[in-house]
């Protein structure tokens, strides 16, 4: 049973990397090349599909590995499972405190009623996603080799 919550919990955070990966090099990418009033609306769309989404997969790959950790607390590699469910908290708190604030007023906007400084919190919010980005490769990074 621990073998099949140890896979289930890779492959479910790597999808989500997978995801977030996709929209930190491939999509922002293609609604930045858009017409203006198309980038703009593109992201309000993404942000409105994908906000409503991702809290839940973020906070089940959390569970997951927390699960995980406990479970297979005197097994090999339970210390990088516990560092990469750490790192999952990270990465949660990072989106409630920098990405969500921005994200929820981006899925609001329309060509109408946009900040004049539209294009500077979308560019904030992408820095913040890089480096959340990266926090979630590391904990899949741990979480895999943890499966060795």
């Amino acid at each position: 049973m621990l073998n099949a919550l140890e896979v289930v919990t890779t492959v479910i955070v790597g999808l989500m990397v997978g995801v977030e990966f996709s929209v930190a090099f491939i999509m922002n990418r293609i609604l930045d090349a858009l017409p203006e009033d198309s980038a703009q609306l593109g992201h309000a769309h993404g942000g409105r599909m994908l906000g409503a989404l991702m809290p839940f997969w973020y906070i089940g790959s959390l569970v997951l590995s927390a699960i995980w950790a406990v479970a297979g607390w005197h097994n090999h590699g339970a210390g990088l499972v516990v560092t990469a469910a750490g790192l999952l908290i990270v990465s949660v708190v990072m989106s409630m405190l920098l990405l969500v604030p921005i994200n929820n007023r981006n899925k609001t906007w329309t060509p109408d009623n946009r900040p004049a400084d539209w294009k500077q919190q979308l560019n904030r919010w992408g820095r913040y996603h890089y480096a959340r980005v990266a926090v979630i490769i590391a904990a899949f990074t741990l979480l895999v080799v943890a499966l060795a």
